[in-house]
């Protein structure tokens, strides 16, 4: 990992892809979604610039999901399965990388996360991007 922390590395499960991205602002922006793909893959998933994820290796190993409008397009390792990032419907000038991939980062150490309203996506109803709820995270001590 780089000192700058909004620069992590990353991998799949099994580890033959692996990245440095450049998160757009850092933890801020975490979030999952409630449209059909995202809720059954279950992903949070923080901003990257397009640009800002460089890979190591295994590049070629990643393959590519698109469904519906075919506007975003998910990328998972074709070994393992894990999804490592997606390019945004929302803003095709981002992508959401998988927190559970970056390096000493899990999804259950954040208590709270924003969830975004997938279903009615800005782009299908004109209008803004809504939050459909929160997805909290309890420790049991």
């Amino acid at each position: 990992m780089v000192d700058d922390t909004n620069k992590r590395a990353g991998r799949c499960h099994c580890g033959a892809v692996r990245f440095e991205t450049t998160l757009s602002d850092g933890f801020k922006s975490i979030r999952r979604c409630n449209c059909s793909y995202c809720r059954m893959r279950g992903a949070i998933v923080v901003a990257a610039e397009i640009g800002g994820i460089k890979f190591l290796q295994g590049e070629d190993v990643l393959t590519s999901y698109r469904f519906n409008t075919e506007s975003a397009q998910h990328f998972f390792c074709s070994r393992c399965g894990i999804h490592t990032h997606l390019q945004r419907r929302s803003n095709p000038n981002l992508y959401g990388v998988n927190v559970a991939c970056l390096d000493g980062v899990s999804p259950f150490d954040f208590s709270e996360v924003p969830v975004m309203d997938g279903v009615n996506h800005p782009n299908d109803t004109g209008g803004p991007a809504r939050r459909a709820g929160s997805l909290r995270f309890i420790r049991a001590d």
